[in-house]
């Protein structure tokens, strides 16, 4: 299995559910949310790659203009679009590396290390910086290396045990694989960035 594959077999249902979530797991979604609602202008017009169900455009509702998201998986689509209730918000089924959108954002997103699972990173960013051209203004939260821990524990709660954890990455078994990343690293494949740490486990670059 790919990890297209993974997240079409529920994945992202037990992620999601905190009883698979380790404390710094759990503390550090909390935190994830709340700096990126800092980061956000209150009124952007906001984009989310990988949007998954739409839970952080929801979470954000009440403070954006406009949010937009997408999924290759279309059964979180189903979920986003059954689940959100605000006229504001938008789902739909699209590839991270070919978004039919033409409009420009204020913001474009990619929370939660999406990015660390996508094959092809270069192709995705050069989306989002189309989508949302201003410098700064995009969003992407990704691990590090001393993520690896609590990664480890919640993939093994998820029915992924790791069977191999590299400076680069985790691969478990199922097929599931995991990036995380240095300061350096992130900044030779984003260019410039500014990394906003959260805890000790993560970065949100805004580039």
């Amino acid at each position: 299995m790919n990890n297209v594959e993974v997240y079409s077999a529920g994945l992202l249902n037990k992620a999601l559910d905190p009883a698979t979530q380790p404390v710094a797991i759990r503390s550090f979604l909390r935190a994830e949310t709340a700096l990126l609602r800092e980061l956000m202008p209150r009124g952007s017009r906001v984009v989310d790659f990988g949007c998954g169900m739409g839970r952080h455009l929801m979470g954000f509702a009440d403070h954006i203009a406009l949010g937009v998201g997408f999924d290759y998986e279309a059964a979180s689509i189903a979920a986003a679009v059954k689940l959100a209730g605000a006229a504001h918000l938008y789902f739909f089924v699209a590839d991270a590396t070919a978004v039919p959108l033409t409009a420009a954002f204020d913001v474009a997103v990619c929370t939660t290390n999406t990015w660390g699972t996508m094959s092809d990173k270069s192709a995705v960013f050069d989306e989002m910086r189309r989508l949302s051209p201003r410098t700064g203004s995009r969003l992407m939260t990704v691990y590090a290396a001393s993520s690896v821990p609590a990664r480890s524990e919640w993939y093994a709660n998820l029915g992924h045990q790791v069977l191999q954890a590299t400076d680069q990455q985790i691969v478990a078994a199922g097929g599931f694989t995991s990036e995380h990343f240095t300061e350096e690293r992130l900044r030779e494949l984003l260019g410039p960035c500014e990394l906003h740490p959260i805890g000790d486990i993560a970065y949100v670059a805004q580039c």
